[in-house]
């Protein structure tokens, strides 16, 4: 199994949040996730300027062996999506921490994304769920 990235917090969806700053997050699916669905070849992204509530389903993954939903890992305002992905699905298998990730969230305050961010996966938490 691959190593988790300490610095990200991880949902049972498979998907990773990463701060970046005091209200935005940026979100992409987990290695696990890419090797479980296979060859990407298609990314539905959500909206931009989209309020989406936790567990919202916002964007497909759509692989040589399945479509797949990306869910909201957390409430908040989707302010940026990663274009990189419309020409280039294939980078959610080739880079998932990095330039794999899918889109951003805006959250209420930095109360609201230090409270909700507490309330994710950290990494032991997430190799519990895929059985490493």
């Amino acid at each position: 199994m691959s190593d988790l990235p300490d610095d990200l917090r991880y949902t049972e969806e498979h998907e990773w949040v990463r701060i970046a700053g005091p209200t935005r997050v940026r979100v992409g699916i987990t290695d696990y996730a890419q090797s479980q669905l296979g060859d990407v070849v298609f990314v539905q992204l959500p909206d931009t300027d989209k309020d989406v509530a936790t567990g919202d389903s916002i964007a497909e993954v759509e692989s040589t062996k399945s479509v797949s939903d990306i869910y909201a890992p957390l409430a908040g305002k989707v302010v940026a999506v990663n274009e990189i992905l419309t020409a280039e699905p294939e980078t959610l298998n080739t880079d998932p921490y990095g330039d794999g990730w899918i889109f951003e969230l805006e959250l209420d305050s930095a109360e609201t994304l230090d409270a909700a961010y507490g309330d994710l996966l950290d990494a032991a938490g997430y190799q519990g769920v895929i059985g490493g």
